[in-house]
Parts: C-alpha cells; structure tokens; sequence
C-alpha cells in the first residue's frame, strides 16, 4: 500500500466523518511523517477538489524536499573522500560496499577503509565484501584506534592515486559528546592527508521518527552532505525519509532497497513522489 492510498480512497468515497480524518491523520503520523507535514497534508486534502488532491499534495510534498545537489564529486584525476557515517545496524558497512561497487562499475578506481574497528565483525563484513567485489580494504589490527585506520586508509588512497576512498566509521551511539569526539577526530586526522569531499548519513527508513532524531545527532557532530537511506521504498514506513528532508535539508543522495549488490541506486524525487501517490 502506498503511504497515501487512505487518503486517497476516502477522498474518492466523498464525504469524510471528522472520525475517518482522525483516523487518517493518525495513519500518517504512524508513517513517520511527523505531526507538522501531515497537518499540512490534510489541509491541503480538504481545501481541493477530489480529481485535484494529487497534484495539489505532489506539490505540497515537493517543497519539502531539498533543493540540495544529490549528486556525487566526479571530478576526473582528483580522489574523493567520502566518510560513512551512522549507528550500528543501520547497513552503514553493506552500504558502503554497494557505493564502492557502484563507483567501481562506472569504471572508477576505489579504496576502502575500515574504521568501524570497534566492532570485530564489521571489519570482517567489509574485508568480505572487499573480497567479493574485488575492492582494496585498508584496516589494522583487532582494536585499533578508528583515526590510525582512517589516516592510514587516506594515505594509501593518495598514494596509489585512485577516485575514490570511502571510509567506513564507527557506528557507536553512546551519547552525543563522545559522538562528536570520535568522529571529529576521525574527520580531522584524515583531513592531514585529503579534504573530506562528502560525509553520508545511513538512515534505516524504517526506525521511524528515531531516524531523524539520529540525523540531528550526526549533522550536530560532523557536517553530513547526504543520506543514504536503506529499506526504503512507498510503503507506508517510508514517511521519515521526506521528515528528515524537511526538517534538516540534507538531501537524500542513494536508497538501499535489499542485500544484494544491486539493491543500491541513486534517489530520484519524482519517482518517489509517484509511489507515494500510486
């Protein structure tokens, strides 16, 4: 069901009983759109014509949606860093895998870096996955300092000279200080080497209205460029993806749909638009 099949439904009914909008205002906080943008929603369901709801709530959406580039860098002969940034199982490392696959079946050279050292098996994830898609992997020892990974990674990035090193950073989310000291020092020891081309944010689209509280967190700790979003689809679970747009303008840049290497693209608005309103 598309987030927006209710509403639509009961519009075509005809009259709706204050209770039916009760129920559907409900619906579409439950969606993780939050209290603010469904209000705007059901105002402008009931101040249109029925065969003009859809247009009017398509237009409504779109000027909640970032006005940001949701492309990446893709100067030629210029390496682009990229760190990864997000809480642990949100496919943070899967999804940095699929973005090195991607780049790398656009004939791009990749480097990745495994800096999530805090926990054992998400290095041994992205070795796996470096393996698979015949990517380099820089990491250190059980336990390493994640800064002494990332520093390490961005050297052998600039010294082999390739497009692009993605790096991989630790997901822990004890409180914000420790956060924000972690990451920055991850940030500013890489920075020694490289300038950070792009930090993403993996959002999981179904932690609800969690999810844009971890995108305020993160764009208070590091300067966040873009989100990568995972399960993310029309359903009626995909509202936090146009929540976190609204309310923090960061524009979401790719959307992982599954755990398979293909199950990684480039977010496209209108489309998503379309299965919101299907």
């Amino acid at each position: 069901m598309s987030l927006f099949q209710r509403l639509f439904t009961a519009l075509r009914t005809g009259a709706i009983t204050d209770q039916e909008w009760d129920e559907i205002r409900a619906n579409l906080i439950a969606a993780d759109l939050g209290v603010k943008l469904v209000d705007q929603v059901i105002l402008t369901a009931k101040s249109v014509k029925v065969e003009d709801a859809k247009t009017a709530i398509s237009q409504v959406i779109l000027t909640w949606l970032s006005k940001k580039d949701r492309t990446l860098i893709t100067e030629a002969n210029t390496l682009k860093t990229i760190l990864i940034v997000g809480v642990n199982g949100t496919g943070k490392t899967t999804s940095v895998a699929k973005l090195a696959a991607s780049l790398k079946s656009s004939g791009n050279s990749v480097i990745l870096g495994a800096a999530d050292t805090f926990r054992a098996a998400g290095v041994a994830q992205l070795q796996t996955w470096g393996e698979r898609i015949s990517v380099e992997v820089v990491s250190g020892k059980e336990g390493a300092e994640p800064a002494a990974v990332a520093f390490d990674s961005a050297k052998r990035a600039s010294d082999e000279k390739c497009d692009y090193l993605i790096i991989d950073t630790a997901g822990r989310l004890h409180n914000k200080n420790d956060l924000m000291a972690e990451l920055g020092k991850v940030k500013r020891v890489v920075e020694k080497v490289l300038p950070i081309t792009e930090v993403l944010l993996v959002i999981d689209g179904t932690t609800g209205q969690n999810g844009l509280a971890q995108a305020k967190i993160f764009s208070e700790a590091v300067e966040v460029t873009g989100l990568i979003v995972t399960k993310l689809d029309g359903s009626a679970r995909g509202g936090v993806a146009l929540a976190i747009e609204s309310a923090l303008d960061i524009p979401i840049k790719f959307i992982g749909k599954g755990e398979g290497q293909g199950d990684f693209a480039a977010f496209e608005p209108d489309s998503y638009i379309d299965g919101l309103l299907a």
